[in-house]
Formats: structure tokens, sequence, C-alpha cells
């Protein structure tokens, strides 16, 4: 009897332990389900559900912006699960792999330029947007200005597609990554996003546009701080005394003031693979001619689409030192890259179409001739002009070095591109992309 009673006690004790590890099995796939759908979502971006009428416009002007980049054959952008040509130096990084929202932090080792020491909130935990109100004064946890403000360093994600219209303007803390892969997330219709007096920011994957001024008031800028803020500009991201950021695959369009706006002695910034359109001052890079803290900024601009229904500002540069590289212009009403106060413009392998009526591709903000301004060092190479489309240089530039150039990893892109001059398929994925789990960002 006791034998018996000692079997059975045996199966009974087995039963138990098969039956908690297939428990065990279930709730682990439950989780990785739970996670994986943290990146996925509807392909329809579901903004401007209101009645206002302003976010309806901006709605249209994305919309017709992604329907040129379709057009265009703009989708797809080569590689792996791609139609249209190579990856460029970014994309190769990281976009080829249809894990990627298995180790979203890959991102971070991907910049170029003078923002490549960029990592954001690499090394930090995940934190998940999963409400998409606001409170400039009180942020709710689970909000994106509670995880902005945060101190420790944070790789900011989103949960299903949103659109945030932020109460004031949105001030980013060090050491943050905002990563809209996997989600539509729309900011806008409100003030915007700012970053300043701080270092190692992430913009990626986002859709910017309507941005009006802040309002005058106390802002929660961090866990530690409430302070009185005058008011934005109306920028879509405001970057002010800040360096090492990097501003990639976003799409703007249609804000009260600046795209992207660079300066109070910003420097080591990279703003690449954007779509930039709709819009009259796209991008100021320096404060004022007298601001000499901008002498030391330094700025790479690559891999970005401008146009269409852009006036000037692509970018306009003050005293510091500005590669542009690769970028496709699709017309201006006034000038594509302009400047004054002597800076440094290096102008490389860029598309440069003009429209009908406005050619010149350069400006010089100066009532002073070529004898004032004949020594700024503003230097094409390999540029393609259409159109009629032209670039006055300036300048000694026979010995220029752009810093891209200094990279190993450049050299191998540059070498295996096969081009001295533009190529399309390097810009042919500019602005937000669309991602989902288990395949390629497009």
């Amino acid at each position: 009897m006791g034998g018996l009673c000692f079997q059975t006690l045996s199966a009974t004790r087995l039963l138990t332990f098969f039956t908690f590890v297939l428990w065990c099995i279930v709730a682990c796939r439950l989780q990785v389900n739970q996670a994986r759908s943290l990146v996925d979502g509807p392909s329809k971006l579901s903004l401007f559900q209101s009645n206002d009428s302003t976010a309806a416009t901006n709605m249209n002007v994305l919309e017709a912006a992604d329907e040129v980049r379709r057009r265009l054959g703009y989708y797809g952008g080569g590689g792996v699960g791609g139609g249209g040509g190579s990856f460029n130096i970014i994309d190769r990084c990281w976009r080829g792999d249809s894990d990627w929202a298995e180790d979203r932090m890959t991102l971070a080792g991907c910049g170029i330029g003078f923002g490549s020491n960029a990592v954001g909130g690499k090394g930090g935990e995940y934190y998940v947007v999963t409400d998409e109100g606001d409170d400039a004064v009180d942020p709710a946890p689970g909000t994106l200005r509670y995880g902005a403000m945060q101190l420790t360093p944070l790789w900011i994600i989103f949960d299903r597609d949103m659109n945030i219209r932020l109460d004031n303007e949105l001030i980013i803390m060090s050491d943050k990554t905002i990563d809209g892969r996997g989600a539509n997330v729309h900011i806008g219709n409100g003030p915007c996003l700012t970053i300043q007096d701080v270092s190692n920011v992430i913009i990626h994957g986002l859709h910017i546009s309507g941005c009006q001024p802040g309002k005058s008031g106390d802002v929660r800028s961090s866990t530690m701080h409430l302070g009185y803020r005058e008011g934005s500009d109306g920028d879509a991201i405001s970057i002010l005394n800040s360096h090492i950021v990097w501003i990639d695959h976003n799409t703007f369009a249609s804000c009260q003031d600046g795209l992207v706006d660079v300066i109070h002695g910003s420097t080591a910034i990279t703003i690449s693979n954007n779509a930039f359109s709709h819009h009259d001052k796209v991008m100021l890079l320096g404060h004022d001619d007298s601001y000499e803290a901008d002498t030391n900024m330094r700025v790479t601009v690559a891999f970005n689409r401008f146009g269409p229904g852009l006036v000037q500002r692509m970018p306009r540069c003050r005293l510091g030192y500005f590669h542009i590289f690769n970028n496709d212009y699709v017309e201006w009403s006034m000038y594509a890259v302009g400047g004054s106060a002597d800076p440094t413009i290096i102008s490389e392998n860029n598309r440069y179409q003009a429209s009908d009526s406005v050619k010149e591709v350069t400006k010089r903000d100066c009532n002073e001739g070529p004898s004032y301004w004949g020594g700024w060092k503003w230097v094409s190479r390999g540029d393609l002009f259409l159109n009629g489309a032209f670039f006055v240089e300036s300048g000694d530039g026979s010995s220029y070095r752009s810093p891209i150039h200094d990279s190993q990893q450049f050299e191998d892109f540059m070498a295996s591109s096969s081009s001295s001059s533009f190529n399309p398929s390097m810009t042919s994925s500019a602005g937000a992309l669309s991602c989902s789990r288990s395949r390629p960002c497009s």
C-alpha cells in the first residue's frame, strides 16, 4: 500500500511540474507578443481626427508630401526589402534588419557627421508613451513629456499611433531618444520641441507640422525644475546651447516659424534623412551675426529632401562650419542655401532643381558686394544643377576636407557607391519611415 501511495504521489508531482512548465512557456510567449505589439500599428496615419480646420490642412500637406515620395519612387529605398537602390550610410547600419524592433538601440551607433556621437538614451531603460495627453506643469506618467523630463537616459517609444497636441513647448533633457518607429506619431498644432542647455539627444521617426508659438507661463523642464518660459517661437524643433544632437528620418511641414533652428552656441549636430515641405523659413543655423559663440557651430546636413513648397533657408548659416551633403532640392522661391557673417559652407553631391523663376542656389545676406564676401569659403563639389540652377562660389576651397570624410566607414561607403556626384537612392527614403514587426522599415 505504501508503495502504491508513493507512485501516485510522484505522478501527481510530475503532472504538476509539467503544468507549471507549460504555463511558463505560454506566459513568456504572451509577454513577447505584447512587447512586439509596440512596434506594430496601422499603416495609415490616424492624425487630425478633430474638426479643426488648421489640423486638417496640415494633414493634407503631409499626405501631399508623402504622395510626392510615392510618385517619384521614394519608398523602399533599397537594400533588404527595398526596391529603390542602395541604402545610404546611415540606413545601411540598421534598416536592412527585419528584427530591428528587438534591439532599437542599434540605431544609436549609426550617425554620421558632426552629430555622430549622439547615442541618446542608449544604455537606459525603454519608456513607452501610452497617453497622448499633455500637461506642461504636472505631466502624467505615460505621456511624452513625463519621459522627456527624466534625468536618467531613456529610449522613448510609442505603443500606438498618436496625435499629440502639446500644452506648451516640450523641453527635452539630456540622454534621450524619441523613437517613433512602429507607430505613426504626429506632434503639432500647438507648441513643439525644445532642446536647450543639454547634450546627447536623438529625434527619429516623427511627423511634425502646424507648430505654433508657446505661451508664457510655467513649464516643467525636468523632475527637478519648474520654471517660467516667455513662449517659444513656433519652431518644429529648436536647438539652443546644446551639443551632440541627431535629427533623423522625420517629416516636417508648415510651422509658424522655422522647421529646425540651431542657435545660441549649439554644435555637433547632424540633420539627416528628413523630408521638409510647404514652409517658408526652413532651417536657421546661427542666432545672429554678432553671436560669437556660434563661431564654433558645426552642423552636418545630409540625405534630406527639401521640397516641394519651400521658400528659403535650406539652410541659412552664420559664422560656423556647415557640411551640406547629398540632399535633394526641389525648387525654392527665394534661395536654397544662404548665410552671413563669413560661414564656411561645403555643398557636396547635392541635386539642385531650380524653379522656372529663381535659378541661383545661394544668397549672401548682406548689402556689400564680392569685395566684402569674396573670401567666405562657399564651395560646391559634385553638385548636380538642373533647370538652370547655379551656385556662386567664393573663397579658396581647393584644400578643403569636409569632416564627414574623416570616417573610414564613410570612405568605404563612398568607394562602394561608385558615384562622385548626387546619388538619388541616398535620399529616396527621406522622412518618417513605415515600420512594422518582422520586416525592414520602408
